[in-house]
């Protein structure tokens, strides 16, 4: 096992790897931004080095500096938790050619799973099916007409190295293909310095079902069930299920059967998700996400295992403990994700929290690195705070989300509690009868 994990990470992901950590025995460096210098993080680690100012390319972007730190502080592994570095590929290389342990997958899977057109090739391969579109970058607008015209309007058009909805664009008939298409590029090269594109068929009515599965160096891969991440607004995820209330536990193991086998022939090792849709009983692979996802508690709750323990154990070669038989589905988890933003507008809202009271009780959980007196910077992601509850059935697992939520206070910024409160009494998702285009529709009324 490791000496000494360092976390590059801020908030409460990196809370929660300190938390993995600390159960296994293993002392954690946190790094921060200067802005960060009172955060939650930085308070609970076993040791801190500032590596630069509040920009997250100074800072939580920066290699060299985070590198620098894990080498004075006698670190022999890096967790990069989701997002800034987690997907990184040159960054999992450089950690490696330094001599420490990546916790993660491996650079090649990483760089192929980046880029989305390589994905979806390498899945097609694997017999994992896809949404009907373009074999690989689509080069010219004529080229775009002519797929377009086979698969049928509307059509999305997608950033190769998109991701977070950028580079996103739908066309819906061929008048407003030439505008999208451009757009599509215009966004890509801006967000990614990379304006290749694909197309794909715009499926009107769809779930976003995801399956969370890992994999040890020992050739063991298991799945732990499925995802619904389908309540997003502008392609962000805003609320998460697991299971997914439109799904039968036998489309989950045909599903998974699909997916680990894949993986095993991939020859995968550590955390990965793969994204799909879901619509008139078809699934259709759209991306894999090549580390631990936001949305990872719901898992854990109906699994009753620490996904983030894994991924340790597993980085430092051991074997999963555990098959796929053995991997029990027990009641039903939601999240919500909470967010520093006006709950009508989604204007971000950073300031200083003035008071602060998590919910508890049975069947509650809340990932948060808040606290009373903590500023929120204005210099990242809004998310500050993951509300997760577990019940024995969907009914009760809402009824406790309407509880916890009413609990919850968060003074000195405006956040998105009213929102999810509204939600999660609307009849559609009480119903488990939404899409990914509902929550668009809602929060517009």
């Amino acid at each position: 096992m490791f000496r000494k994990i360092l976390i590059a990470n801020r908030g409460e992901i990196a809370l929660r790897i300190q938390r993995a950590c600390r159960e296994l025995g293993i002392p954690t460096v946190a790094v921060h931004s200067t802005a960060d210098a009172e955060a939650m993080h930085v308070r609970l680690a076993d040791e801190s080095v500032c590596i630069g100012p509040p920009s997250p390319r100074e800072s939580y972007l920066n290699i060299p500096a985070i590198l620098s730190a894990a080498a004075i502080t006698g670190a022999d592994a890096i967790h990069p938790g989701y997002g800034f570095l987690s997907e990184n590929a040159n960054f999992a290389e450089m950690v490696e050619a330094h001599g420490l342990t990546f916790i993660g997958p491996s650079a090649g899977h990483i760089r192929m799973m980046g880029d989305k057109i390589e994905a979806k090739i390498a899945m097609a391969s694997l017999g994992v099916p896809l949404v009907p579109g373009s074999a690989g970058e689509v080069i010219d607008l004529d080229a775009a007409a002519k797929i377009a015209n086979e698969i049928g309007y509307p059509v999305l058009i997608k950033a190769a190295a998109g991701g977070g909805g950028r580079g996103m664009k739908v066309a819906s008939s061929a008048d407003g293909l030439e505008e999208a298409w451009r757009l599509a590029r215009a966004e890509a090269r801006s967000a990614f310095g990379n304006d290749v594109v694909y197309i794909e068929k715009y499926l009107d009515r769809p779930r976003h079902i995801e399956m969370q599965v890992m994999a040890d160096s020992h050739g063991n891969v298991v799945h732990f069930g499925e995802r619904d991440c389908s309540l997003q607004r502008r392609h962000q995820k805003l609320l998460e299920e697991a299971g997914s209330p439109a799904l039968t536990a036998a489309e989950r193991d045909a599903l998974g059967e699909v997916v680990t086998s894949g993986l095993s022939k991939l020859g995968y090792r550590n955390a990965g998700t793969l994204e799909f849709l879901y619509q008139d009983g078809q699934f259709a692979f759209i991306e894999m996400n090549t580390r631990l996802q936001v949305e990872h508690p719901v898992t854990e709750m109906v699994c009753g295992i620490d996904l983030v323990r894994e991924q340790i154990r597993i980085a430092a070669g051991e074997k999963l403990g555990y098959t796929q038989k053995e991997v029990r589905f027990n009641g039903h988890a939601i999240e919500c994700r909470i967010n520093a933003e006006d709950p009508v507008t989604f204007t971000a809202s950073p300031g200083k929290v003035t008071a602060f009271h998590a919910p508890g009780g049975l069947g509650v959980r809340v990932d948060s690195a808040l606290y009373a007196g903590y500023t929120v910077p204005p210099y990242y992601d809004s998310m500050i705070a993951k509300l997760i509850v577990h019940a024995p059935t969907r009914i009760e697992a809402i009824a406790r989300m309407r509880r916890a939520l009413a609990e919850f206070v968060v003074v000195g910024v405006k956040t998105s509690l009213p929102l999810h409160q509204r939600i999660v009494e609307a009849p559609e998702f009480i119903a488990g009868d939404y899409t990914i285009h509902w929550l668009e529709n809602f929060v517009g009324q």
